[in-house]
């Protein structure tokens, strides 16, 4: 019996005026502690578990999910209190279309009324300045989401302190593919030509006034001069050829006027940087932390390129909707007590130990 009334009881308790008022002010101090330390300015959550909780708790599926978004309302502010700048969350995979049709549906209902909730109340938002940015495949919405998105999007855009992206819906093999497809596109372009004051004949004379001939001894220089054929001034990379640029009987590129000489970009330029510039993340910090719930330990095609040598990953054992202070805590001390351990490490001076 004490079993069954247990968790009421103790449910009751927490919901009382006077516990509700204690735990409040432990928040905050808990999180006053936290901002003495360094803070993670780019945090990632994979919210995972909702349909878990759901069953093991008997309620609808849809209902774990109503849960989940309450979960991420706590979990942002305690991000924005503690000073975290970007916080990027899961909300929805490309792959989950491939889920029962009641539930997606029921997502993208639940959705719009979270982001129309956002739109009509967004004290939370207002008040640490943070704009909603929406990155995924937006092809594959549905007119009134996308309606509702939009005006989420343009709601916020004002709010420039903390950014908030919802991946809705993504995985990062599909951001990924975009980015380089748009890299593509963006080199293999054919630039606005850059015109120059000097025509082709022009040129010519500059160049046979650097070789001290002058302008009259063009056409004797060309009629001594051996056919094509048999010169060797190809092989030569330090002499200046003008057999198929410089001649003044070759055709111009404009019949009149200045040439446009046409500047491709240079595909050897390409870098990690220049993909990382075409991400939906683009412009955000790098990712500090990354972390997902529920206990499985993957990453679900979920920000496989910002991940990199500086992130901490923490796979968290509760469930997305369970999330709260309490289990976000000990994640900040530790990525933090790592920060220091990294700061004395490369701290200059520090003693190697001899093998």
């Amino acid at each position: 019996m004490s079993d069954l009334y247990l968790p009421r009881v103790r449910s009751w308790f927490l919901r009382s005026p006077p516990a509700e008022w204690v735990l409040s002010r432990l928040r905050e101090v808990l999180i006053g502690a936290l901002t003495q330390g360094p803070i993670p300015r780019h945090v990632a959550f994979e919210m995972d578990g909702n349909r878990r909780y759901a069953r093991n708790h008997k309620i609808e599926t849809i209902e774990g999910h109503h849960l989940g978004f309450e979960a991420l309302a706590r979990v942002l502010e305690i991000c924005y209190k503690c000073g975290v700048k970007v916080v990027t969350v899961y909300a929805f995979s490309i792959e989950n279309f491939n889920r029962p049709k009641y539930e997606v549906d029921g997502l993208m209902q639940l959705a719009k009324l979270k982001l129309e909730q956002l739109i009509q109340h967004g004290e939370l938002l207002e008040r640490y300045g943070a704009s909603v940015r929406v990155l995924g495949q937006m092809s594959l919405m549905s007119p009134d989401v996308l309606e509702v998105i939009d005006r989420a999007v343009a709601t916020t855009k004002h709010n420039k302190e903390c950014v908030l992206n919802i991946c809705f819906p993504y995985t990062s093999r599909e951001e990924m593919t975009s980015a380089i497809r748009s890299t593509v596109e963006e080199y293999s372009r054919t630039p606005r030509p850059h015109s120059t004051p000097f025509t082709q004949s022009r040129i010519t004379q500059k160049i046979l006034s650097k070789q001290g001939e002058n302008a009259e001894a063009l056409s004797s220089i060309r009629e001594s001069s051996p056919p094509p054929s048999s010169s060797r001034s190809d092989d030569n990379d330090g002499s200046v050829s003008s057999t198929t640029t410089l001649q003044a009987d070759s055709p111009p590129l404009r019949s009149e006027g200045a040439t446009n000489v046409t500047i491709y970009p240079n595909a050897e330029t390409i870098t990690a940087e220049t993909i990382t510039n075409h991400m939906y993340t683009a412009g955000d910090p790098p990712l500090d932390l990354f972390v997902r719930t529920s206990g499985v330990e993957r990453l679900s095609d979920f920000m496989l390129w910002q991940c990199h040598q500086e992130t901490q990953i923490f796979f968290l054992k509760c469930f997305w909707p369970e999330f709260d202070l309490w289990h976000f805590l000990p994640v900040l001390v530790e990525w933090q007590r790592r920060q220091k351990q990294k700061e004395r490490d490369e701290r200059p001076g520090k003693r190697v130990k001899q093998s």
